[in-house]
Order: C-alpha cells, then sequence, then structure tokens
C-alpha cells in the first residue's frame, strides 16, 4: 500500500510540474491546492530536495523546482526515496535484500516466487512511467 507520504509527494511533484513553468512553487500553495498539511508536506519536499529531485529558491518570490524535465524523472526513482524498497517482503528486493527470519528455504518458497513476480510486474510499471506520464504532460 502507498504511504501518505508517497502519496503526498507524488501529488506535490505533479503539481510542480504542471504550474512550475513561471518559476518556484510556494510549498503553501501546494498544500492549500491538495488539501495537504503543510508541515508534513515541507518534510517530504526537504527530502526531495536532498535527492535531486528539486531545488529550492528562498525569498518572497521563492520555492520549489523541478531539476530536471519531468519527462526524465521516473516513478521508480521516487518511489525508491519516498517508500524505500519495491518489494513487499524483504528477500525478493533487489536493493535492500534480507532473508525472513521464518523461511526456511527460499528455493522451495511458493511465497517467494509469487513476490518476485509481483516485484517485477511493479518494476516494469514504475521504470516506465515518468513524472510527465503521471502529471499527463
Amino acid at each position: 500500500m502507498l504511504t501518505k507520504r508517497a502519496k503526498y509527494g507524488l501529488k506535490a511533484l505533479v503539481y510542480i510540474a504542471k504550474n512550475g513553468e513561471e518559476g518556484p512553487v510556494q510549498a503553501s500553495k501546494i498544500a492549500d491546492a491538495e488539501g495537504l498539511s503543510i508541515k508534513f508536506l515541507e518534510s517530504i519536499l526537504t527530502t526531495l530536495r536532498k535527492h535531486e529531485f528539486l531545488g529550492s529558491k528562498k525569498g518572497k518570490y521563492g520555492g520549489y523546482f523541478l531539476l530536471q524535465a519531468p519527462s526524465s524523472v521516473r516513478m521508480v526513482d521516487i518511489i525508491r526515496v519516498l517508500e524505500g524498497p519495491i518489494a513487499l517482503v524483504p528477500c525478493v528486493s533487489l536493493n535492500y535484500y534480507k532473508k525472513c527470519d521464518d523461511c526456511k528455504d527460499e528455493a522451495t518458497c511458493s511465497i517467494n516466487k509469487l513476490m518476485v513476480d509481483v516485484r517485477d510486474s511493479t518494476l516494469k510499471v514504475l521504470k516506465n512511467n515518468t513524472l510527465a506520464d503521471v502529471a499527463q504532460l
């Protein structure tokens, strides 16, 4: 399930992609337009800035702006920053692998095989969609 953090982050990025052509977008405008908590949103925007999805400018005409074209920002990269692993269980994660405590043998585990398929399908969708696709630009 997508967390509120990821959902808010995606909404904010889509809003900036659609409205950032005239200059930086203030967090308060995003929060008002999308019905988001400003304090929580600021935390998410800071994370996106630290991971170089966004830049920011201070001052009266300041705000947040995309550092890359929306067509260059893949959904998989955003989700990994905001959510962490794509895999639903740690034993099938490509970047955060960890053996499951309750599993005797991954090679014969039917849940493992199913979760590999789920991970691969999810990765395919997230890798093949960009911020431009989601924002319908």
